[in-house]
């Protein structure tokens, strides 16, 4: 079972990822973007892994709602509401429960993402967040490692792609040959994500 202090270890393991590539996604945001996608997330997991750690949440539902709200309030640009939903929409989905199994997690961001898509409009194939979220939350139900390897590749995949949505998608042809930040750091979250499933010995 994940519990709470999963759920604060997944945060913050994915705030210390960022910390750790945020130069690297300013890099290939300033290719088809506005050049701030790492520094905007690296403030906003600041201001999250801060707060978790002023007043912890008592519920794994309530970590991501909280870490959600902090991303709306500090991220600037897109990437704050649309990481904010991801992360509330989730965690609304797991509800008050103690703790969660691993396919529980997978459905509730499943729901997440589907927000995400509402709310940006967007679809697989169309160069953003999606192209790796999608196939990480199908993947989840099979295990950490399989939707750490499916958000991965999807990443890679919106290389060929051309945007559709988004910044990137007034480049046109442009954006053909650049990796989608938002996709590169969906990844990040779920590389944190099976790194924490990892450390707690795949616990499901």
């Amino acid at each position: 079972m994940l519990d709470t202090d999963f759920f604060r270890r997944w945060m913050t393991t994915t705030a210390a990822a960022v910390d750790r590539e945020a130069s690297n996604l300013t890099d290939l945001d300033s290719a088809i973007g506005d050049a701030d996608h790492g520094s905007n997330l690296q403030r906003g997991f600041t201001a999250v892994t801060a707060a978790l750690g002023k007043e912890p949440p008592q519920t794994p539902g309530a970590v991501l709602i909280c870490a959600g709200r902090q991303l709306i309030s500090t991220v600037g640009g897109a990437s704050g509401p649309l990481y904010g939903t991801l992360l509330r929409r989730t965690g609304k989905e797991l509800g008050d429960a103690p703790a969660v199994t691993r396919d529980e997690l997978a459905r509730a961001l499943g729901a997440g993402v589907a927000a995400v898509a509402q709310l940006g409009g967007a679809q697989a194939g169309d160069k953003t967040m999606l192209d790796a979220l999608l196939p990480a939350a199908e993947a989840l139900g099979t295990s950490f490692e399989a939707a750490r390897d499916a958000a991965r590749a999807g990443a890679l995949a919106t290389v060929p792609l051309r945007a559709r949505k988004g910044r990137a998608s007034y480049l046109g042809e442009r954006s053909i040959g650049h990796q989608d930040p938002g996709a590169t750091s969906s990844a990040l979250l779920i590389d944190a994500l099976a790194e924490t499933g990892d450390a707690a010995g795949g616990a499901a």
